[in-house]
């Protein structure tokens, strides 16, 4: 979000008046008083970001064919000759919060065609399991308010293999392996360059910029590093809209200066070490080259890559002004060997006095060095003294990820129906066009991304996990996001929050008020008060989307939920967002449990609410009465072929509910079944002192209503500390359900909780109709079906939202059950534990796919021996999207730190939090020890 024109500028909460200061802020960092400044608009510290896209061509914005085949339509052959309509991307890029002004790195090899000037990879029908970038990228570090990143892009010698990627892997089924960049053969003898890109903030506005490049081989090569400005542009869509421009300007003898000037910007100085030639053309569309048509311009967007690359002398403007400038480094780099180059991006011009550029590269790197030392303090602060040094580098490369994963979205969904012909009061030229309900839309902020690259657009249900790992670095941000999904520029007028892009229709999974209520939980405990005002526009906002879930998404009224695929792509038997072969429709168990779970989290923001207005007590008891009938519509008295709890199986399963009213589970063992257990939360019983009415209320509701109790946990019994439970498992349920979910023969995996049971493998589950077999088995690796693009898969892996949510379950649960409830774990082992050490051990096995093991391997890694043995790469660790079931293995999109990255926020409670402070504190995410850490304070707890 803008910080300069931030939507929740104008109301300041409770939380940031000015209030004496504890002893945690007085130990804060200077990183935290960064964040402080920022917090109270003192000083735009989130301005300048890593907010640029890494891959804008391929997109929805970008496609205004009739098919509407995005890949096709702006591909990445012509993203370096055509302008973009809607954003921009480049390789380990920033931009100001509005992206008007962007800077980013392109390099020439002198072998490949092009200038390496933005990542590449395979579109969804190029890839054997869809799209996937072929590159080499690391975020290695980043503060919250990016005063300093370092990100690391490893570059081949030799010719980039484009065509080889696409050919070989366009050859492929989806039952063979993915053929990556790696195996072409062009990192063999370590023929390549390390470019390691560091920036450093002075101030708000002054950002210097350091570009170290190594060469890894043995021999002596040639590269040319290109520090690139540009103007994204808004001059070719708008009439009358103001062109800006960059000029070179005289600067000392030594220094290299352009001046970029914009209406909405002040004037920004590109100063570069050296006496370096500043090549300049237009950010424009080659017209010529694209549609054999004339540009508009004599320079055009490829320019600088055609004079580089091709000698084309007049591709670029001799009298050097335009919207787009790169300095030309021409580096030699002996074998072993790495240059430094130094550049500053500024609002203030640089003097011209000699002593300046004396100065510039000690002063430089005296300004590095302290913002080094300071993102160090930072993260030493927040990371639990229990946790050892790898699980610390863990820790903090998923969290500079997610900060690296901000992108600037831009989307007027009004204007870019207009461009396709449709007017929301009349119909559409193209019937089937996408998104023409979502004219409200207006986009134009900074959001958190699941990936730049392959997921360059906000997915919903992704941005809530999100929102919770950044709780650790950011809680101000992760507030802001979870507003901003629920504005009126976002959400729809009927209260269904948007998707993504490719259908912002399609239905995630409700988990933004869980989000909602963990954020304003850890703000809470670290600044002592929650912020109420930011509960309350949430809880306005979330009952719309509720009210929407209970209109749109039970339409029998019986409280049992459809949804469609909620996010778990080929998770079932039939394609959930088609129709049904069978006709019918399905009643899913995820969706049921999600709404049980929204209705849980409703209801603990409407309690934590009525602390402040009594008004909200009405909506507590209502929330209340949702989940019991919904929790009681799953399992209802006596044994029914048309509900979803199995007896038998001891198991919750999706209902295939037939035209004629039969009704058959599709027994499935899934994460499908497994999410009822998170539906589990624990109210402390000062509930009781504070709203007499609303409890006395609550037990006439349930005298009344006997029958809702009857298969669920009882939830007027008392528990440890007095406490009650709300969950859909009772206690017998709840150890059937643990006994299969812990059994490493079903869901219990070395590293974490399948998304379905290995049972599977031999005992594939097959439904037939019509005379065709529709089958679901354990694939613990690649989806071996186009469901859904193919490019991710339910059927097998762990992935990492998912078991957060079963370990949130859990502690909510040991809260409740305290020490004397024990499982074994793993099933059949005799080794018992109670419910925390089993959410440990969850926590255990998920860091073991990125810790390296007894023999100093990743399992991230898979057989990759490159990574798991070269110094240069086994500390360079990817995020992926999810991971093999059974040895533990990236796999899916290779940077989607964007929920992976939660795995830094359990490393952080897990190694801050000990089993005595979940009993004595009651919830998971609300201890104060875990609070105290975002303040600079350390305290021990328990080793994860």
């Amino acid at each position: 979000m803008s910080e300069t024109k931030s939507r929740g500028a104008a109301k300041k909460s409770a939380v940031q008046k000015d209030v004496p200061q504890s002893e945690e802020q007085k130990s804060m960092t200077r990183e935290h008083e960064r964040l402080e400044e920022a917090r109270m608009h003192k000083l735009a510290w989130k301005k300048w970001g890593p907010y640029l896209s890494e891959r804008q061509w391929g997109t929805v914005r970008e496609d205004y064919s009739e098919s509407g085949n995005a890949w096709d339509y702006f591909t990445h052959d012509q993203a370096r000759s055509r302008a973009y309509r809607w954003g921009e991307d480049g390789l380990a890029g920033i931009s100001d919060d509005k992206q008007q002004l962007c800077f980013a790195l392109a390099l020439w090899n002198g072998e490949d065609p092009i200038l390496k000037e933005r990542l590449f990879g395979l579109t969804n029908s190029e890839g054997n399991h869809g799209e996937d970038v072929k590159e080499y990228y690391f975020y290695l570090d980043s503060t919250p308010t990016h005063s300093y990143m370092k990100y690391l892009y490893k570059y081949p010698q030799a010719a980039y293999p484009y065509a080889d990627l696409v050919q070989t892997n366009k050859s492929r089924t989806r039952h063979e392996m993915e053929y990556e960049l790696i195996d072409t053969g062009v990192f063999d003898d370590d023929r390549y360059f390390d470019v390691l890109v560091e920036y450093a903030k002075e101030t708000p506005d002054d950002i210097l910029i350091k570009i170290s490049v190594s060469n890894r081989g043995k021999e002596a090569a040639s590269l040319h590093v290109l520090p690139t400005l540009w103007f994204r542009n808004t001059w070719s869509w708008s009439k009358g809209a103001v062109k800006p421009g960059i000029e070179q300007v005289t600067g000392a003898k030594g220094l290299t200066v352009a001046m970029a000037s914009h209406e909405g910007l002040s004037k920004r100085y590109l100063t570069c070490e050296g006496d370096i030639p500043l090549l300049f053309t237009e950010n424009e569309s080659n017209m010529q080259r694209l549609f054999n048509k004339s540009s508009a311009s004599a320079y055009v967007k490829d320019g600088i890559g055609e004079y580089v690359v091709n000698g084309q002398q007049a591709a670029v403007n001799p009298y050097r002004t335009g919207t787009k400038t790169a300095a030309d480094y021409q580096l030699r780099v002996k074998g072993g060997e790495t240059k430094v180059v130094r550049l500053r991006l500024s609002h203030a011009a640089p003097p011209e006095d000699s002593a300046s550029v004396r100065s510039f590269a000690t002063g430089f790197e005296k300004v590095m060095g302290e913002r080094l030392r300071e993102a160090d303090e930072f993260y030493a602060s927040i990371t639990p003294p229990s946790l050892n040094k790898e699980e610390a580098l863990v820790m903090r490369q998923s969290l500079a990820g997610m900060l690296w994963t901000k992108q600037y979205y831009y989307f007027d969904l009004d204007k870019w129906l207009e461009e396709h012909g449709a007017d929301p009061l009349s119909p559409a030229k193209s019937p089937n066009l996408r998104n023409r309900h979502w004219y409200h839309m207006l986009n134009d902020d900074v959001i958190s991304m699941p990936d730049k690259w392959e997921y360059p657009w906000y997915a919903a249900w992704d941005l809530a996990f999100h929102c919770v790992a950044l709780t650790a670095v950011d809680p101000d941000f992760a507030k802001e996001q979870l507003e901003l999904m629920l504005h009126d520029m976002y959400i729809h007028p009927n209260g269904q929050v948007p998707a993504y892009e490719w259908n912002f229709g399609d239905v995630n999974p409700p988990v933004h008020a869980w989000a909602t209520w963990f954020v304003y939980q850890a703000d809470k405990q670290r600044h002592g008060e929650g912020d109420v005002e930011f509960l309350k526009n949430g809880f306005q906002k979330l009952l719309l989307n509720f009210t929407w879930w209970v209109n749109r998404k039970d339409p029998t009224g019986r409280n049992v939920f459809e949804g469609g695929f909620l996010g778990l792509d080929n998770i079932g038997v039939f394609d959930r967002s088609a129709p049904l072969p069978t006709g019918g429709c399905l009643e899913q168990a995820d969706g049921t449990a999600w709404m049980a779970l929204f209705s849980q989290n409703m209801l603990d923001i409407a309690v934590e609410l009525a602390k402040h207005d009594p008004v909200y007590e009405e909506m507590a008891l209502k929330f209340l009465q949702h989940f019991l009938w919904i929790a009681a519509a799953m399992d209802r008295i006596g044994e029914h072929h048309d509900e979803m709890w199995d007896e038998e199986d001891g198991f919750f399963y999706d209902l295939l509910r037939l035209p004629d009213g039969h009704a058959t589970r599709l027994k499935v063992r899934s994460m499908v079944g497994l999410l009822p257990l998170c539906a589990s939360t624990v109210f402390e019983m000062d509930i009781e002192e504070r709203h007499p009415d609303l409890l006395g209320r609550a037990r006439e509701f349930l005298r009344r209503h006997p029958e809702l109790m009857a298969t669920i946990a009882p939830p007027n019994k008392p528990g440890a500390h007095n406490r009650r439970l709300l969950s859909i498992l009772d206690e017998t349920k709840l150890r059937r359900v643990l006994s299969t979910m812990l059994d490493e023969s079903e869901f219990l995996s070395p590293f974490g909780i399948r998304s379905l049971s290995r049972y599977h493998l031999d005992q594939p589950y097959i439904f037939k109709v019509h005379g065709e077999e529709y089958r679901v088995s354990y694939l613990p690796a690649e989806s071996d079906t186009g469901m859904f693009g193919g490019n991710s898969n339910w059927r097998g892996p762990v992935w990492m939202p998912v078991n957060v949510l079963i370990i949130r379950a859990l502690l909510n649960l040991y809260a409740y059950y305290g020490n004397d409830f024990t499982v074994e774990c793993p099933t059949g082992s005799g080794k018992r534990m109670n419910l925390f050490e089993v959410s440990r051990e969850i926590t255990l096995r998920l860091s073991r796919i990125f810790v390296p093991d007894e023999t100093g391997r990743r399992p991230v890694f898979g057989g990759n021996e490159k990574f798991q043995s070269d110094p240069f790469w086994r500390d360079c660790i990817p995020f992926y999207e999810y991971f093999h079931g059974d040895d533990g293995a990236g796999l899916g999109a290779s940077h989607q730190t964007g929920w992976t990255g939660l795995i830094g926020r359990l490393l952080q409670i897990h190694g801050a939090v000990n089993a005595e402070s979940i009993l004595e504190h009651g919830k998971f995410g609300t201890s104060k020890r875990i609070g105290g850490l975002a303040q600079g304070r350390k305290k021990s707890g328990s080793k994860t």
